[in-house]
């Protein structure tokens, strides 16, 4: 059953949907359907939690080994064959051979990136949805409301509640799209693609210096405007702005170019990744003029966040499947509110409980597998108060 409700403008209306409560059988299936899904959930968290702690150890030896293995080049300007194959360390200034150019709106840069981005103005819609019970059936009351926006992406009109007077175009006229230098150096050194891909210090472009490109486009702060009335948009209408990462050459009006550090494997004239024997790949890239010291610790400190955020989500992940698993005991009592109120407070922290109990069990297993000394040594360290408490307790006395 559907009942449709106008707040007296098109931009907002209500809708309200009744179905019957389900019954005992029919809440018990949905209720194993989502066990099975705990279950599966459960199981991933561990793969994620214990091969977290396998790729956290295999960055730090790879790092160590790269600490200890590289060598700081005297100048960036020559290449040196006693260098090949090894593991290099090198700052300076971006430079690349040619400029970026977009001819559609009269457009160039010295950068390693261009990105033109696109937005349309469209429509937006919002849903805002409440639950309650009445006559014994389950109602739910959904506000829809609608608004205009600039978006980058197009939205699907025909997705909508209502899609008329709220219907959007099916595509853009003009397209966004990023521009890469296809060749980039530091020096007489040429960076290889990967080292490229890190170079993602997006600046938006300004455009007060130029004219605008056609008849129908409008320049107005840094967007050029495909519209009657930028002031003043309709649904369809087009705005273009610019965006570049790494100046590779000094402009009068943005500076100097970018400087990088760089570590990775010099072969001939190129820096290319470096495989360690921890079987990890190094290919470093950082903006600004960085020591050798001050690279890998910033590399350590990613490795510790990203182990720690993983850690996290594997325990986030344990403790969703555990709920899931054992939602089949709020089913069996919802029927009795106070109950159930109690028997879901008991649930969640049951979860709660377990999921911290074997993530960290996980993790120690994790320690066991990878790093065997050091779980030895935290046993050790484990048992010396059990042996200090019995020390203290005096002998009997001989009968």
């Amino acid at each position: 059953l559907q009942q449709f409700s106008d707040t007296g403008s098109r931009k907002e209306h209500v809708k309200i949907t009744s179905e019957s409560k389900p019954g005992f059988l029919e809440r018990l299936s949905e209720t194993s359907g989502g066990m099975l899904m705990g279950l599966v959930t459960f199981l991933l968290s561990f793969y994620l939690l214990f091969t977290n702690e396998g790729r956290a150890l295999r960055t730090v030896k790879s790092l160590d080994e790269g600490l200890s293995l590289v060598i700081p080049l005297d100048s960036i300007h020559s290449v040196s064959q006693q260098n090949e194959g090894r593991l290099v360390h090198l700052a300076g200034a971006l430079s690349t051979t040619k400029p970026l150019f977009d001819p559609s709106y009269g457009l160039s840069i010295q950068a390693v990136k261009l990105k033109r981005n696109v937005e349309m103005y469209q429509w937006v819609e919002y849903e805002e949805s409440t639950e309650y019970e009445e006559n014994g059936e389950i109602r739910k009351e959904t506000k829809y409301s609608y608004n205009t926006e600039w978006k980058s992406e197009v939205v699907n009109s025909r997705n909508f509640d209502r899609e008329i007077g709220h219907k959007n175009p099916s595509a853009m006229a003009v397209e966004s799209f990023t521009a890469v230098s296809p060749n980039v150096q530091v020096g007489s050194f040429v960076l290889s693609k990967g080292l490229v891909d890190k170079i993602d210090n997006f600046k938006q472009l300004s455009l007060s210096n130029l004219e605008d490109p056609h008849a129908d486009v409008t320049r107005g702060g840094d967007y050029f405007y495909h519209s009657e009335n930028p002031r003043r948009p309709e649904v369809g209408d087009l705005r273009v702005s610019f965006f570049y990462a790494g100046l590779s050459g000094d402009d009068p009006h943005l500076g100097s170019a970018d400087k990088v550090t760089v570590i990775a494997r010099q072969r001939g004239d190129q820096l290319v990744p470096y495989h360690t024997k921890s079987g990890d790949v190094l290919q470093i890239l950082y903006l600004g003029d960085l020591s050798v010291e001050e690279v890998f610790q910033k590399e350590h400190e990613s490795n510790t966040m990203k182990t720690w955020a993983l850690r996290a989500a594997g325990w986030l992940a344990m403790f969703v499947g555990i709920s899931l698993m054992t939602r089949i005991f709020y089913t069996l009592v919802d029927w009795f509110p106070v109950v159930r109120d109690l028997v879901n407070i008991g649930l969640k922290a049951f979860a709660f409980c377990v999921a911290s109990s074997l993530t960290l069990l996980t993790i120690s297993i994790g320690w066991l597998f990878y790093r065997p000394l050091w779980a030895l040594l935290i046993g050790c360290l484990s048992v010396v108060p059990i042996v200090v408490a019995k020390s203290r307790v005096p002998p009997k006395k001989q009968q």
